[in-house]
C-alpha cells in the first residue's frame, strides 16, 4: 500500500497532500507570494497527522519541480530530498505542467488539445501541450504571445495555467477553437501526490527530483556570484 506525500511551492501558494492506497487523505495549502520556507514543513506536518501517519509509513515524497519560481522549487524541492533521505524512500520530481493538466477534469479535455501555459513573469510562457488523454504533444519550451498561435497544435485546445491571460489577444484568430480556463490555479499538491504514486507503481527510474527552468534564472546563487567576481 503506497503511501505518497505530495509537495508544491512552485507558484504563489504552498501546498501538502498525503495520497494513500488511490484516495487523497489529507490535503492543505495557502495562497502566498513569498513565506513558501516558514509555511512548508508545518503544513507538512498537518497533513500528517490529519491523515494518521507517520514519517516511517510514506513509501515516497513527490514535488513539483517546475517551471516556476525559482526560490519556491528549491525549497519544495530541498524539502522533499531531505525528507526521503532520512527516511530512506525515493524523491519523485513532477512537472507543473503534468500537475497541471492532471487538473482538468477528463470531461473538459474530451476530444480536445491542452495547452498548459505558465506565467515566466518576463512577458512570455512557458508551454506545453497535451492530447486529450494527457500525453504530451511535445517538448516544453518558452513562447512568446506573439508566438502562441503557431505553438499550439491545430484543433479545439482548452487553455490552463496562470499564463493564459498573456495570450488571450495573441489566439483571437483562432477563438472558435480555444477555450480559457476560467480559474486557473497553482499546481496542487494532491495532484502531485497521486501523479508520484503512478510513478512508484511504473517503478524505477523516478522521475528526478531537480528543478526544471527551461531558461537561465533570473537569482543567481550567493556562492555563484562570488566565485564570478
Amino acid at each position: 500500500m503506497a503511501s505518497v506525500l505530495g509537495i508544491d511551492t512552485s507558484a504563489a501558494a504552498c501546498s501538502a497532500a498525503i495520497w494513500r492506497d488511490g484516495a487523497v487523505l489529507a490535503s492543505l495549502g495557502a495562497a502566498m507570494m513569498r513565506g513558501h520556507a516558514e509555511a512548508l514543513v508545518p503544513m507538512i506536518e498537518r497533513a500528517m497527522s490529519e491523515a494518521g501517519l507517520a514519517y516511517r509509513d510514506l513509501t515516497a515524497v513527490a514535488a513539483t519541480r517546475g517551471p516556476g519560481a525559482f526560490t519556491g522549487l528549491r525549497i519544495g524541492l530541498a524539502t522533499a530530498r531531505g525528507l526521503a533521505l532520512a527516511a530512506g524512500i525515493p524523491a519523485i520530481g513532477i512537472s507543473a505542467f503534468e500537475a497541471l493538466a492532471h487538473a482538468v477534469p477528463a470531461s473538459v479535455r474530451a476530444r480536445r488539445g491542452l495547452a498548459v501555459a505558465i506565467d515566466t513573469k518576463r512577458g512570455d510562457v512557458y508551454l506545453q501541450c497535451f492530447d486529450a488523454v494527457l500525453v504530451p504533444a511535445g517538448a516544453a519550451g518558452v513562447v512568446r504571445p506573439e508566438d502562441s498561435v503557431a505553438a499550439i497544435p491545430p484543433g479545439p485546445t482548452y487553455v490552463t495555467g496562470d499564463g493564459l491571460g498573456l495570450l488571450r489577444d495573441a489566439l483571437a484568430p483562432r477563438a472558435a477553437e480555444i477555450e480559457f480556463d476560467p480559474a486557473p490555479l497553482p499546481p496542487d499538491a494532491a495532484i502531485v501526490a497521486r501523479l508520484g504514486a503512478s510513478a512508484l507503481a511504473r517503478g524505477t527510474p523516478f522521475p528526478p527530483p531537480e528543478p526544471l527552468y527551461l531558461r537561465a534564472p533570473e537569482a543567481t546563487p550567493l556562492a555563484l556570484q562570488q566565485k564570478r567576481r
